[in-house]
């Protein structure tokens, strides 16, 4: 198994550069890949930042990305949560770390955005401080 940066997990899925993304597309394409959710973070942001991505689009490339045979996605139940509350209206980041802290008592926050957006899905427990 290899591991992958996001820049490889990028050029895959969008096609961008025609060297880098032939040769990112014959190692995963050919080869066991390990992801680590930092990657599958840090893919997120520079889809909908660099690559203007709509949400919808990021959400549904990562979905394909990591149904691929040949991808392993760290804590992947984790991130097919938090793509799940980013669809309903989330932060992909927010999502994470939500899912990530699901275990505590209390997450305390000073976005109130995220507050919301947490009970929205049920997630009472993150409050603002």
């Amino acid at each position: 198994m290899i591991a992958i940066d996001t820049n490889v997990v990028v050029r895959y899925l969008t096609g961008d550069h025609p060297e880098q993304s032939a040769r990112a597309r014959d190692l995963i394409d050919g080869h066991d890949v390990f992801v680590p959710i930092t990657v599958i973070l840090e893919a997120e942001w520079v889809l909908r930042s660099a690559y203007r991505f709509s949400a919808a689009e990021v959400i549904g490339a990562l979905r394909a990305f990591g149904g691929l045979a040949t991808v392993a996605i760290d804590q992947a139940g984790l991130v097919a949560e938090a793509l799940d509350r980013t669809d309903d209206g989330m932060d992909f980041a927010d999502a994470l770390h939500l899912g990530g802290s699901a275990h505590c008592k209390k997450m305390a926050t000073f976005d109130r955005r995220f507050v919301t957006a947490a009970s929205a899905t049920q997630a009472g427990f993150v409050e603002e401080i």
